[in-house]
């Protein structure tokens, strides 16, 4: 079978629901996809279409670091998954991270995948059929990504349903499902088939405490049995994310999955805000962190391409962060924290979503406004070498912040501030 190298192959007409439908202009006059940049797919390439390409070449180096001393390379994939990209209408691309060759190990490369998709029915449609339509369109892009040879594949926090959490209205519950329920069914069959590990994040119902919901992550093994699950550990206070409304924060700790494929967490959106939670993920050795989000742009996008990253860095693991993508409008307006006036729509999701290595590399992202699937290989061997090269581990004084914490949490506790003496005369 015959392979084609894709750096950024995008098939026009996204099924996001309203983000490809409706048009605005852009800087050339002409109509551009709402939620693209001015017509671009990404930051990426906006400066790939308008670079020169030696300037294109040391802008993307300063932009998202090199691996093993040049920018990430594009991976070849079968013509196959680029024809099942074209023919479903996704983003698709495909890099490669390396580690320097070693005397005493083998590469360890795994092939990762993560899936941004938007939702594919009106939210006004009958539950169940929203939930069918959105199942059909994401099995699409896990079948490439089984046909494209990816071992693991994490998908968008909530993917079952409209991040409808911002309206507050309870019947939204009705999408909260057991563990074990309608979406982990199906998609224990797809990791079977293509000898996968599925991270599916869901609004899960706890049928053993009474019934209570949860935001949870569920990793499916790839023989299709569940290896467990992690439930989110911060849960956002701002804008329009009420979702206190329906859960709180959970109660798993900070879990590490080992896999045949290698040692994975799971970071849950707003949890990314937050360094202890990733660092908490590495103590327990994880060697690969997946961040599911639904973020919109205006509130987080400055940060997006900041977090992630920083945490790779300073944890010495891979991130792949998933970001929902498209506008989702709602029957109903509700306020929001903000004071902003009442709306229909959380705002546009704007995908984004891209792998970032402890080298301090990074992939390119996948559109702002089209569904999309992102692989990437990535040698598991540049974790041990990067924490050899910077000894984070051996210099973080754990000790230290150990008592400062415990001081902390003391309600007698005062912090140390040093005063300057003349302040008082």
């Amino acid at each position: 079978m015959e392979d084609a190298t894709v750096c950024n192959a995008t098939a026009n007409g996204s099924s996001t629901e309203a983000a490809a439908s409706e048009a605005i202009e852009s800087k050339g006059g002409s109509p551009s996809p709402k939620g693209s940049l001015m017509g671009y797919n990404s930051l990426q390439d906006l400066l790939q279409s308008n670079l020169p390409p030696l300037l294109y070449k040391e802008v993307s180096q300063l932009l998202l670091g090199v691996n093993c001393g040049k920018v990430v390379s594009p991976l070849s994939l079968p013509e196959t998954v680029l024809a099942i990209s074209k023919e479903s209408s996704f983003d698709l691309q495909a890099y490669c991270f390396n580690a320097e060759p070693e005397m005493m190990r083998d590469p360890r490369i795994v092939r990762v995948g993560l899936i941004q998709n938007s939702i594919v029915l009106p939210t006004t449609a009958p539950f169940s059929e929203q939930r069918k339509a959105i199942m059909q369109r994401v099995k699409c892009m896990i079948e490439a990504a089984g046909v494209a040879g990816v071992n693991i594949i994490c998908l968008q926090e909530a993917w079952t349903m409209p991040f409808a959490f911002c309206t507050r209205e309870k019947r939204w519950c009705e999408f909260a499902e057991s563990v074990d329920g309608e979406s982990t069914q199906f998609l224990k069959d797809l990791a079977q088939k293509y000898n996968m590990v599925i991270i599916s994040p869901i609004l899960e119902r706890d049928m053993n405490h009474g019934e209570v919901i949860w935001n949870t992550a569920i990793v499916i093994g790839n023989h299709g049995n569940i290896i467990g699950k992690h439930r989110k550990n911060h849960i956002p206070r701002i804008g329009d994310f009420n979702e206190s409304t329906y859960y709180m924060e959970g109660n798993t700790g900070h879990p590490v999955f080992e896999t045949c494929y290698g040692k994975i967490g799971i970071n849950i959106c707003y949890g990314r805000h937050h360094p202890l939670n990733w660092l908490a993920f590495g103590l327990n050795g994880a060697e690969i962190v997946f961040n599911p989000s639904a973020t919109v742009g205006g509130l987080s996008e400055p940060m997006w391409s900041i977090e992630a990253r920083n945490a790779a860095i300073a944890n010495t693991f891979f991130v792949g962060s998933i970001n929902r993508v498209g506008t989702e409008v709602f029957p109903n307006q509700f306020t929001s924290g903000d004071g902003k006036p009442q709306h229909a729509d959380f705002g546009h999701f704007y995908g984004s979503s891209y792998f970032s290595a402890p080298d301090a590399s990074c992939t390119p992202s996948l559109s702002r406004y089209q569904d999309g699937l992102i692989i990437a290989d990535m040698d598991l061997n540049l974790c041990r070498q990067v924490n050899d090269k910077w000894v984070f581990c051996m210099t973080a004084r754990y000790d230290m912040y150990a008592k400062l914490f415990a001081n902390y949490l003391d309600p007698q506790y005062k912090p140390q501030i040093i005063a300057d003496p003349l302040l008082k005369e």
